[in-house]
């Protein structure tokens, strides 16, 4: 039986290298269904959900073995909801998708707080509002958008103001047969050139679905578009179920974790940066 735990490699680990450290136990306080995790350059901490607890457990940059959280946002204020989440280090917050609502809790908050800001409402268009990612530069805020079981539309991403609150509008919307949104499972952005990364695992139910990938679009984008770069599955790049994503703009990669493949791939992309 596995048991949950957080493990760094090295950047240019490769094959069945083993990990540099790994964070687990009853001290770490983490849970199965871990589906995110966020590395705050700035402070040195990274950040992950435990949806079983309802609470947000901030860990240090360098913990390993069965050390605790150096921080938990937990309690009945909190109403964490999602297992995903984004953190803006310059305006210290973090923000949690919850289906309907996205709620934004102060970075350094430690117990039972409630939320300073919640985006919620009819006119958000949020109902299943699984991930998200934060521009605090540009001050945008990005919400992947699922497919439902009996909604004939597709999924979508929904471009909000970093600060919205309350019941807003998106100023974009991306959906449609040629954005080949169904369903988004992590997300990035990059700031300098105003883009998002997204990955598209296809229908949860569906082991090897034909038509994930990983889609890049920028915040101009608005309707019924494509994906302006597109790192496909298939034999030439051995993908089969991209889950999580992360970018290393400093080598111009692009890093994705397979869900199928049980494993993390890199790929050089310097286009896109």
């Amino acid at each position: 039986m596995a048991h949950p735990q957080i493990a760094a490699f090295a950047r240019l680990a490769n094959g069945g290298q083993a990990p540099l450290r790994t964070v687990y136990g009853q001290g770490s306080k983490l849970s199965r269904t871990m589906h995110d995790i966020r590395y705050d350059e700035l402070h040195d901490e990274f950040f992950v959900v435990n949806p079983f607890a309802e609470a947000i457990l901030t860990f240090r940059g360098g913990t390993s073995g069965q050390e605790s959280p150096i921080r938990i946002i937990q309690g009945p204020h909190v109403k964490i909801g999602g297992n995903r989440l984004d953190v803006d280090p310059i305006h210290d917050e973090i923000f949690v998708p919850d289906a309907r609502r996205i709620r934004v809790y102060p970075r350094g908050a430690n117990g039972d707080v409630v939320p300073i800001r919640i985006i919620e409402g009819p006119d958000t268009q949020l109902t299943r509002a699984e991930s998200l990612s934060v521009d605090p530069v540009n001050n945008i805020l990005v919400v992947g958008f699922n497919k439902g079981e009996r909604d004939p539309d597709n999924g979508a991403l929904l471009i909000f103001n970093r600060t919205d609150n309350g019941n807003v509008k998106p100023r974009a919307v991306i959906r449609g047969p040629k954005s080949g949104i169904i369903r988004i499972n992590q997300m990035a952005v990059y700031p300098p050139k105003k883009l998002i990364v997204a990955t598209m695992p296809g229908l949860v139910d569906q082991m090897e679905p034909p038509n994930a990938f990983l889609g890049i679009w920028t915040y101009d984008d608005n309707g019924d578009v494509p994906p302006k770069w597109k790192i496909s599955i298939g034999p030439r790049t051995t993908l089969k179920k991209p889950f999580g994503v992360v970018l290393n703009p400093k080598n111009k990669e692009v890093i994705i974790s397979d869900m199928r493949l049980n494993s993390v791939l890199t790929f050089s992309v310097p286009e896109i940066f």
